[in-house]
Formats: structure tokens, C-alpha cells, sequence
């Protein structure tokens, strides 16, 4: 079993033990237990993100201290496409989670934070995807003078 397996065992372990208790304690205590399971969830996140900001840090230094001009992007499609996988996983408890809480605001809550995330990342791995948009913007405006 790899840490990446067992971490998810771990967490899917947290979420059926929060279930179970909100099957037992009721209506009452179900905000205090989604909340703590989603502090569980952040801390999860932060320390898989800092884990990779280390590395790329340790990368970029290699790099600099080689003499290169810039450093290789370290983002492979293999990467891209398990980020989207885990996105789309975590996006069901978080939408059941919303929706059970919150009704419809909550879901959508749940789906700007989802998309948020995806459009970083997106951002993050190809710098100049949302530079046309910007430049097209420019361009309607010097039209409009």
C-alpha cells in the first residue's frame, strides 16, 4: 500500500466514522461534525500542496544552482489528470455535505470552490491560457474610443 493509499483509506475511514456520528447524535450535531471533517479535508490539502511547493522549491534550486535559464515544468499529464480525477471524487461528499447542510446554496457553494480550485490549477499549468481574454478585452476597448 503506497502513503497515497493509505491516506485515502485514512480519510474515507474519517468521513464513515462522521457519518456514523451524525447518525447517532442526530440533526443537532451535524454542523460541528461537518465542520471538523472538513478541517480534516484543509489539513489534508495543505500538507499535499506545501508537500509539493517543497518540492518544486528543492527543483527550482537543482536548477538555478546547474545554471539553467528556468525550470522544466514538473506538471506531466498523468498529474493533471489526477488532480481532475481527485477533484471530481471530492466533489461528491462535498456536494452531499452542502446540499445536506445548506439546500441549494450550500451545492453551489460547493461547486464555486470545486471550479475555483480547477481554474487555478488550470491557471497555474498553462500561464498564458486567461492572457487572451484579457488582451481580447483591450482590444474591444481601443475599438470603442
Amino acid at each position: 500500500m503506497t502513503g497515497m493509499d493509505a491516506r485515502d483509506t485514512e480519510l474515507k475511514k474519517e468521513l464513515n466514522a462522521t457519518l456514523q456520528a451524525r447518525r447517532e447524535l442526530g440533526d443537532d450535531y451535524e454542523s460541528a461534525l461537518v465542520d471538523s471533517f472538513m478541517e480534516k479535508v484543509d489539513q489534508r490539502i495543505d500538507g499535499a500542496v506545501e508537500r509539493r511547493l517543497r518540492r518544486q522549491l528543492a527543483e527550482q534550486q537543482m536548477v538555478a544552482a546547474r545554471g539553467a535559464r528556468s525550470p522544466k515544468s514538473t506538471d506531466t499529464f498523468g498529474e493533471r489528470f489526477g488532480f481532475g480525477i481527485v477533484s471530481l471524487v471530492l466533489a461528491i461528499p462535498l456536494s452531499a455535505i452542502g446540499a445536506g447542510t445548506a439546500h441549494l446554496p450550500g451545492l453551489l457553494v460547493s461547486w464555486v470552490g470545486i471550479v475555483g480550485v480547477n481554474v487555478v490549477q488550470a491557471a497555474r499549468t498553462n500561464p498564458g491560457l486567461f492572457r487572451g481574454w484579457r488582451n481580447r478585452a483591450k482590444d474591444e476597448d481601443r475599438w470603442e474610443d
